[in-house]
Parts: C-alpha cells; sequence; structure tokens
C-alpha cells in the first residue's frame, strides 16, 4: 500500500531567542538555521522513517534542487513534486528556551498545485492505498473529492485549522487528526474534556485521533451500528523537550504507517508516542524525526 501525502514543503528559518519578539521590539537571536519543514514534508519523513511507502505530492521553486534532494535522501519518494516559477514555501521560526514556538507560514508553492496534478496522483493509486492532507496546501476540497470518487482512503490534520473548511470536507474524510486545541475550535467549546466528550458523537462516521500534547492520545474509532467501540487512551512519554516544532507531525507519520499496517491500534499509538517524544529532543523539524530502530530501541527501555 502506498501513501499519496498532497502536503507542504517549507524552508523553516529557525530563530532561538530568550522570548517571542514583542510588538515593536528588535531583538537579536541567539543561533539560527535553515532546516528543511513544512507540515507535509515532516509528515512524509515521518511515514519514510516508520517504514511506509510515502510519495509526497505538493511543489516547489525550481531552483531548490537540494529540497529534493533531502526529501529523497530520508526516504520519501519525489517524483510527484512539481517545480514551478512561484517561490519554495518557507516559515519564520522562534524558539524561546521553554521549548514553545511561534510560527509566522509564507505559502508560496504550497499554494500553487493543480488540478491537473491532484488527477494525475489519483489515476495511480490502487485499492487499500490512503491520501494525506494537512491545511497547508491549496486544492484540499478538490483532492478529497476526487479521491472518494477513485475508492481512495482520507487522512485529514486539518492544521492550521479552519473549522468551516474542515466541517465541509469531514463528508470525505475517513481518519481526522487533531490536537486539542484544533478539536476545541472544531466543536466551539474552550476545554478538552468537553471536546473528549463531544467528538465521538458529533462524528460517529468518522475515525479521530486527538493528541494531547505532554499528556498523551486519544483515539475515537468509527462507531458501528449496534456495536459499542470503545475509545483508547495511551499516555505520552516525558522526556526534556528542546523543540517541539514537528512532535505532532511525527506522530501522524508513525501512526498512519502502522494502520497502513494493520497493527493494533494501542501498539500503533505507543509507537507514534515514543517516536514524538524522541522527536522533542532535538533541535529542528524533519531533521529531529527519529528512524524506526530509534523508537524501538526507545521503546525497549521503556519497557
Amino acid at each position: 500500500m502506498t501513501i499519496y501525502n498532497l502536503g507542504s514543503i517549507n524552508l523553516d528559518h529557525l530563530y532561538q531567542v530568550d522570548h517571542f519578539v514583542r510588538p515593536g521590539e528588535t531583538m537579536a537571536s541567539q543561533n539560527y538555521q535553515c532546516l528543511l519543514g513544512g507540515k507535509g514534508a515532516n509528515q512524509s519523513v515521518a511515514l519514510a522513517k516508520a517504514g511506509a511507502d510515502v510519495k509526497h505530492v505538493g511543489a516547489i521553486h525550481h531552483s531548490d534542487q537540494a529540497v529534493l534532494d533531502q526529501l529523497t535522501e530520508l526516504g520519501v519518494d519525489t517524483q510527484l513534486i512539481a517545480r514551478l516559477e512561484v517561490p519554495t514555501g518557507h516559515a519564520i521560526i522562534q524558539l524561546n528556551k521553554a521549548a514553545e514556538n511561534a510560527i509566522i507560514l509564507y505559502q508560496g508553492a504550497n499554494h500553487a498545485l493543480t488540478e491537473a496534478q491532484v488527477d494525475g496522483v489519483l489515476a495511480q493509486a490502487n485499492d487499500g492505498d490512503w491520501v494525506l492532507l494537512q491545511n497547508e496546501t491549496n486544492l484540499i476540497e478538490y483532492t478529497m473529492e476526487q479521491a472518494q470518487a477513485h475508492g481512495v482512503k482520507v487522512a485529514f490534520n486539518p492544521a492550521p485549522m479552519d473549522a468551516e473548511l474542515t466541517k465541509k470536507v469531514l463528508p470525505w474524510v475517513d481518519l481526522l487528526i487533531v490536537n486539542e486545541v484544533e478539536a476545541m475550535d472544531l466543536l466551539g467549546v474552550s476545554d478538552v474534556e468537553s471536546a473528549s466528550k463531544m467528538l465521538p458523537n458529533a462524528y460517529p462516521d468518522l475515525s479521530v485521533l486527538m493528541t494531547l500534547g505532554k499528556a498523551g492520545v486519544r483515539y475515537f474509532p468509527k462507531q458501528q451500528a449496534g456495536v459499542s467501540v470503545e475509545s483508547l487512551f495511551v499516555e505520552a512519554f516525558s522526556v526534556e523537550a528542546v523543540d517541539t516544532t514537528a512532535a505532532g507531525d511525527t506522530f501522524i507519520g508513525y501512526c498512519l504507517s502502522s494502520l497502513m499496517n494493520d497493527e493494533d491500534m494501542t501498539l500503533a499509538l505507543r509507537r507514534a508516542c515514543a517516536a514524538s517524544a524522541l522527536c522533542v529532543t532535538k533541535m529542528g523539524a524533519a531533521s529531529a524525526i527519529p528512524s524506526r530502530a530509534e523508537v524501538t530501541e526507545f521503546l525497549a527501555k521503556q519497557a
């Protein structure tokens, strides 16, 4: 099985700062790095490192061959990435001493995908394949609608959250992946407990993963008529975080890889939590995502 990840590719300009810049303030950074990032690219790298067959669908400026080379080296199939005259997307990231980040995104080529590009991708998909999307590219609705027509399953991570868009496309979604803030925005509530109670009832026709940061993750399976289906909760691992930038993307990649292989859901969530924990102990986004061997070794030490 193959997962086609229609997702963003960014150049991450990472600045380590004492605190987030305030209005009117000019502040020197303590360090600077330019790294491969973007939620889409991060998730493709996580999928590849977890052992999945992942083909990235996206776009960059034609001069950024180094981006394709890096993705290829990390195990991602880049043949479906278009090379355009539009600048590659980028992010300006402030990282403070508490390992919190503040991010400004420039969409660039991430919003220059075409319907012909999507059609060409789905024409080669097979039964059992998945399409993964985030909310950092264009053609979200079109891609999902066409994926359903081709019998391809859809996983959606609606970040950055657009509640109205998300509600509109949910009929085409098989697996929804949100963090606690996104879940609250989607349901119009102000606390995690209310969101947890409402999610399975609000969207019984799809499976939902709700990540809870340091607390762990909840999984609400698709409800089956006449059958009581219980939700799952898996705790996060306690580590000393230095950069949380790609933690959620790492979780998604590892979890989807396990689901594609029909692994036990509890084990899949535990492995994904372990990968996410390892990710936050390193600086950067794609470069911080651990290998499957590293995750296996980490889990063995936790046993």
